[in-house]
């Protein structure tokens, strides 16, 4: 894994930092409309507005951040918008079968209990300026 610092904040990147937290932030938003609307947490999370607005802002923003400590939390929230997008189609592909319908339930209350976690983490990190773990390429 690339050696960040993450100790110091250069000028330029202060902006970019401020757009993780409102990335962040927007996806804690379709998190939260899960919670106390009709919708279930990783609908919410995948097909809400702010989650696909807070995607495209990644990818828009991504090269950016390429070779700084912010690139990780970037790729943190990529992957977890398209890894649950996954786990939907997977517990999709459940319920067409009878026996599956228990286990799509569970694997969307897994994955909903993972995006929460992921949506925390990475934020919590971001505010003490920690670098996320990148699997190697």
């Amino acid at each position: 894994m690339p050696d960040y610092r993450s100790d110091s904040v250069p000028a330029d990147l202060d902006g970019l930092v401020t757009l993780a937290h409102v990335i962040y932030a927007l996806h804690a938003f379709a998190v939260v409309s899960g919670i106390v609307g009709s919708a279930t947490v990783i609908g919410s999370f995948v097909a809400s507005l702010p989650s696909i607005l807070a995607v495209v802002l990644n990818y828009m923003k991504r090269s950016a951040v390429r070779g700084t400590w912010l690139e990780s939390h970037f790729r943190w929230q990529i992957r977890t918008f398209w890894f649950a997008l996954l786990w939907i189609f997977v517990a999709v592909g459940m319920v067409f079968t009878l026996i599956g319908i228990p286990f799509a339930l569970v694997l969307i209350g897994v994955a909903t209990l993972w995006i929460i976690y992921r949506v925390i983490r990475g934020w919590l990190n971001l505010l003490d300026r920690s670098v996320m773990p990148m699997p190697e390429a």
